[in-house]
């Protein structure tokens, strides 16, 4: 009985030692116990996917040449185009470079475009948006040196396509795979159709190469050169065509007097 006593008490004596932790000892491996807990749920966590960039549907792309020019813009007010507009970072910072300039034409031409551009983005019409160049890794790997570089490799990515006035731009954009539309070749598919033997009123502004030569202009600019005119220069006389000859800058009629 006596030896039985003895053993309750060491058991007692045992629980007392190993429950008496001090409430400092204890916060420590609370402490622990919850690190372990979130690094095990963390290994658990499903990684975010990247959101996905979205392509640009039906992007046109503006080309320096084009936002100086300006004739593009009346273009877009008329509704012939549809989709958005795209400039990138370094079409605008190159407008700003040539509306610095120290050539006084230059920096006018410069200023003209920004302005175009800025009334543009006021329309509510159209949506025009400015796009990052591609990252510097990515201009590195496909060596994309030059604006005009940068500008075809966009289009392509976005599937879309080029307005400019550049004639090298537009040849280089169709051979990479990227429509490029010309707004000089633009104005000269719209000009008016006129044909041999077709009758025309018209006033002769100034005489031509030959001194006796008189020189008129249709409404959407086309020249007429009318033989043995130079007398009737400042008068509106009716003239009918005799031939039409076809030049890099455009058509030229020549007439006689009715």
């Amino acid at each position: 009985m006596v030896k039985n006593n003895k053993i309750e008490k060491k058991q007692k004596n045992t629980e007392k030692h190993t429950s008496g932790f001090s409430p400092k000892v204890v916060g420590l491996i609370a402490d622990e116990v919850a690190k372990t807990v979130v690094r095990h749920l963390t290994t658990f966590r499903r990684p975010k996917k990247r959101k996905k960039v979205k392509k640009i549907e039906y992007a046109i792309f503006l080309d320096t040449s084009a936002i100086i020019d300006g004739r593009i813009f009346d273009v877009i007010n008329l509704g012939l185009f549809y989709g958005i507009f795209v400039v990138l970072e370094s079409i605008l910072l190159e407008l700003k470079h040539i509306a610095d300039s120290q050539d006084a034409v230059k920096r006018e031409r410069g200023k003209k475009g920004l302005e175009l551009l800025e009334k543009a983005k006021k329309a509510k019409r159209v949506k025009f948006i400015v796009l990052p160049d591609e990252k510097d890794e990515i201009i590195k790997e496909k060596n994309l040196k030059e604006v005009d570089e940068r500008l075809i490799y966009a289009a392509r990515v976005n599937k879309g396509k080029i307005i400019t006035c550049d004639y090298n731009l537009e040849k280089k954009s169709n051979i990479s795979g990227v429509v490029a539309i010309n707004v000089n070749t633009l104005a000269v598919s719209l000009k008016v159709r006129a044909v041999p033997g077709e009758a025309l009123h018209i006033k002769i502004l100034h005489t031509g190469k030959d001194a006796t030569q008189g020189v008129g202009y249709l409404d959407d600019g086309t020249m007429i050169v009318v033989e043995n005119a130079s007398a009737e220069l400042g008068k509106a006389i009716d003239v009918l065509v005799a031939r039409v000859i076809q030049t890099t800058a455009g058509r030229i009629l020549f007439a006689k007097k009715i």
